[in-house]
């Protein structure tokens, strides 16, 4: 009995981390970093330090809750697709999922109060920290079924880290921290338009209503192209603003710019299909993670 009772308490602590989904918390945290450094001119090492770590572990437990309030939603669901998930495999019961959500999102919550008042920040942070707790339920409760509103919701969700990281630093965000929220916002829309068309008849099956059910992969993809041209436009912009380090950031922007004008060059044949919304949407997510690199390389 003592020995089932370890093994059940070991596969709760397991699947309590799993469930957080610790690694796309992780690299969505990479945004408050980058939010952070960009905007660290003129700040003590040591309160930019705080700001990362206090920073980092609100995005972390904020996102965290996010992964967590997604499983409980689709807990059928998964029953089906996904049986080694911990709500479906038992590691984690759905009382304990609840309650993992509500502690997750409470701790995160917190963390921005506590942030606020030892640097004296005001409320912006602690809205921003409550609103993208909001999101997150949000989208696993009304949005993902909607579509395009769903996808919108994912596109704001990871990149609000930038504009959070930016408002630890200083009450005016810079215009760059914009266009970097604007570049990483309309690659993510194109990408998750682009993974409607891969999947399609998936997606007709669960009742979600992309822009390729809706519209058509045809039409759907014209949509992804404009905002793929937008992402573009506000990824090259930075350059002629004050950000820190414009030569850097030029030559590692080019890498992931080559990359999504591939993707757009991609999107422009004709009579697209699964395997070619596939190396589409793999491109934009590889642009994605070289444009982070690009925003990083901005501050150094």
């Amino acid at each position: 009995m003592e020995t089932k009772t370890k093994t059940s308490k070991k596969n709760f602590f397991i699947g309590s981390i799993v469930i957080m989904r610790p690694v796309n918390c992780l690299m969505g945290s990479l945004t408050v970093i980058i939010g952070l450094l960009n905007t660290r001119t003129g700040i003590p090492i040591n309160i930019l330090l705080i700001n990362i770590i206090l920073g980092v572990l609100t995005y972390y437990f904020i996102a965290g809750s996010g992964m967590i309030i997604n499983d409980i939603y689709d807990l059928q669901i998964d029953k089906i697709n996904r049986p080694e998930r911990p709500i479906p495999s038992g590691s984690v019961s759905l009382t304990q999922a609840k309650v993992l959500f509500f502690l997750t999102l409470g701790i995160g919550v917190m963390i921005s109060i506590i942030h606020s008042l030892i640097f004296s920040l005001g409320f912006f942070n602690i809205i921003l920290a409550i609103f993208f707790g909001f999101i997150g339920w949000l989208y696993s409760a009304w949005g993902k079924k909607q579509g395009f509103f769903g996808n919108i919701i994912v596109s704001i969700s990871f990149s609000i880290g930038l504009i959070y990281g930016a408002i630890l630093n200083s009450s005016v965000i810079p215009i760059y921290i914009y266009y970097f929220f604007l570049t990483s916002f309309f690659l993510l829309l194109s990408r998750e338009i682009v993974k409607g068309c891969e999947d399609i008849e998936g997606d007709m099956t669960k009742g979600v209503k992309t822009l390729a059910i809706k519209l058509g992969t045809k039409k759907a993809i014209i949509f992804s192209l404009i905002f793929e041209i937008l992402a573009i436009l506000f990824f090259i912009l930075p350059i002629f603003t004050d950000i820190i380090n414009p030569t850097l950031f030029l030559i590692f922007m080019s890498f992931g710019l080559i990359v999504v004008i591939f993707a757009v060059i991609l999107s422009l044949r004709k009579n697209l299909e699964r395997k070619d919304f596939k190396k589409i949407s793999l491109m934009l997510k590889v642009g994605a993670f070289l444009g982070l690199i690009a925003f990083i390389f901005a501050s150094l």
